[in-house]
């Protein structure tokens, strides 16, 4: 038997899987383009881009750190480096795509296979994080434990309707 507060409960996690998967969407049809234009952004470009970006905030304070990070990490953006980032934009973001196409359709072997993949994504975001210490990818695993949960809740909801 549902009672109003377990429908309500029901319809705030139904609210935050679809703003989640609209979240994911987004994010992965940004990827999808940032990795066709990071196609064109050769190793000389990054490095007069960088330059044109920082120079004038360096010169207004030299210790600025997200401009010297910048310019630090210019060196290491070779051309495998760019085919590597590419590569990993565009497989994620495709998959991202069509993991959000397949679920707003709820089609329901799809609930799993979002739930794996956002798995992998976090193991391997916690991968990186080991090398990084990047708040940002902290965040983002936050975000994909988030959107297992309310996948796993939304999994249920529709095969409970299905039946």
């Amino acid at each position: 038997m549902t009672t109003p507060k377990t429908n309500k409960r029901k319809d705030i996690f139904h609210i935050g899987f679809e703003i989640g998967l609209l979240m994911k969407g987004i994010d992965g049809l940004l990827e999808i383009i940032g990795s066709i234009l990071l196609l064109f952004l050769t190793p000389d470009r990054y490095n007069w881009l960088i330059r044109l970006l920082t120079q004038h905030e360096l010169s207004e304070d030299p210790q600025d750190l997200f401009a010297n990070y910048l310019i630090n990490s210019s060196p290491s953006f070779s051309s495998s480096t760019q085919h590597f980032v590419v590569f990993y934009l565009l497989s994620h973001g495709i998959i991202k795509c069509i993991l959000v196409l397949l679920l707003w359709r709820q089609k329901l072997w799809a609930y799993p296979l979002a739930i794996l993949s956002l798995i992998l994504f976090v193991v391997y975001q916690l991968y990186r994080y080991t090398f990084t210490h990047s708040a940002f990818l902290i965040l983002l695993t936050i975000f994909d434990v988030l959107m297992i949960f309310l996948t796993y809740k939304e999994s249920k909801q529709v095969r409970s309707k299905a039946m």
